[in-house]
């Protein structure tokens, strides 16, 4: 079905996308949508959050995570959108949404993301995620059950739940803590240098993650606020988050969608599949080759392939 969509919303000018698109163009650049997703502010729990929205038909939500933005949906969302409605917002704090101080619990983004969908007219809805958009995505999927059809989640676990407790002793996550004004006046001028260390350490091969993609990113991320909200915001609600999980597990047991649970070979691999498990009952497992964790960056091809068929599937 056609959506109309009812919040009050600005259009955004397409030309802050067009950064970079007359540079050379290899398999991980950014790319602009096309035209035809609208670009809205939609206000959620006190603060504006930036949408792309496309296409017609069943409504498919995408959640990115950090060292990311929405933008990293572009070759999915061009694909989903030819027989779907495609929902691509910037997390709280991130991209080009606004930066406010509180609401970064998952349980609150996804209340937030519940009612503006519900507002645009969407009662069903597909979720696919990466990285902290899994967080918000399980909130989703344990809070409103009969809202939520399928889900594909993509490398990287739960808080409180599955493996979690052996993932805070990683040393690769020494960032979870990593947060505080003394940091952010570190970092502040760095941001290149800083999620260089994410795209190099996590990825199978850090060239697949161009010098486009890592200068894109980059200045997103330097962007007032954006440092602060991401490791203060939404790294910071995780010890929160873990208990939210934990106690609303306890309370409704295992989800009963259909998930497709998706690992870089380089990365969480099969063990996402096995994370997944712990939580829900139908669970699919997939591996993407070649990837560490940057997978819509490293090989979206494997990516949009693998999303494209269990979301169209029956």
């Amino acid at each position: 079905m056609n959506i109309r969509f009812g919040v009050p919303a600005r259009l955004i000018m397409s030309v802050v996308f067009a950064a970079g698109l007359n540079a050379p163009q290899a398999a991980a650049d950014v790319k602009a949508f096309p035209p035809s997703f609208i670009r809205q502010d939609i206000t959620m729990n006190g603060a504006g959050q930036f949408f792309r929205i496309g296409g017609s038909g069943p409504a498919v939500l995408l959640l990115h995570g950090f060292g990311d933005s929405g933008d990293m949906w572009e070759p999915v969302a061009v694909e989903l959108a030819k027989s779907h409605t495609v929902i691509v917002p910037d997390l709280r704090g991130m991209g080009l949404s606004d930066h406010p101080e509180g609401g970064y619990e998952k349980v609150s983004q996804a209340t937030a993301f519940a009612k503006a969908l519900y507002d645009m007219g969407i009662q069903n809805f597909d979720l696919v995620t990466h990285d902290i958009g899994n967080m918000v995505g399980y909130r989703l999927a344990v809070q409103y059950p009969d809202r939520v059809t399928k889900w594909v989640i993509m490398d990287a676990p739960l808080p409180g739940l599955g493996n979690w407790d052996k993932q805070l002793v990683n040393p690769k996550v020494w960032h979870f803590n990593f947060r505080g004004p003394d940091v952010e006046r570190l970092v502040a001028g760095r941001e290149r240098i800083l999620l260089d260390r994410f795209y190099n350490e996590l990825s199978a091969d850090p060239s697949r993650i161009d010098e486009q993609t890592r200068n894109h990113y980059a200045e997103l991320y330097a962007r007032p606020g954006a440092i602060h909200d991401a490791f203060g915001g939404q790294f910071a609600a995780f010890a929160q988050d873990a208990k939210d999980n934990r106690a609303i597990f306890a309370e409704k047991g295992k989800l009963k969608m259909p998930i497709l649970a998706v690992g870089g070979d380089h990365s969480y691999g099969e063990q996402m599949k096995d994370e997944l498990l712990s939580v829900a009952e139908r669970v699919r497992g997939a591996v993407i080759k070649d990837s560490g964790h940057w997978i819509m960056e490293e090989q979206p091809d494997q990516a949009v392939a693998l999303i494209t068929e269990f979301i169209g599937s029956d």
